[in-house]
């Protein structure tokens, strides 16, 4: 069982020189948990995507098809947003360190994974990388 963030999840769907071996590690975990919020940011990269031209519309279709089948299969396991969770990431602001580098959004992947109460959390984030030291955590890449 692993917790990851979006930008380990991306690299899933989206072909990149890591996304094998992330599918590979992925299919030898019993579970791969994740906040709620990393359906959304992943349907945004698919969309960026897009945006972007790297991705036609079928492409699109085609992983947001697939993603969507996974989804509903249960391969993901979505943590909620709880409340506890939105409130420790609001307070984690007023006692971070100055030179600690932590966008909203990374931290409550942190805060979710600390509060199940996971010790590392997967990512391909330079920033979140960095701060979840912070957080006691050790980040992973694979």
């Amino acid at each position: 069982m692993i917790f990851c963030d979006t930008s380990m999840l991306a690299k899933y769907y989206v072909p990149e020189k890591e996304s094998i071996g992330v599918q590979e590690h992925f299919s030898r975990e019993d579970q791969v948990m994740l906040s709620g919020l990393a359906r959304v940011e992943l349907m945004s990269v698919f969309h960026r995507r897009l945006r972007e031209k790297k991705w036609n519309r079928k492409e699109f279709s085609d992983v947001v098809q697939q993603f969507t089948h996974d989804d509903v299969n249960g391969y993901w396991i979505w943590l909620p947003l709880e409340e506890g969770i939105l409130e420790q990431a609001t307070k984690t602001f007023a006692t971070l360190s100055q030179d600690i580098f932590l966008r909203g959004s990374d931290c409550l992947h942190l805060v979710t994974a600390m509060h199940h109460h996971f010790s590392e959390i997967y990512t391909y984030d330079r920033h979140q990388s960095q701060a979840a030291n912070a957080f006691g955590m050790v980040p992973v890449a694979l």
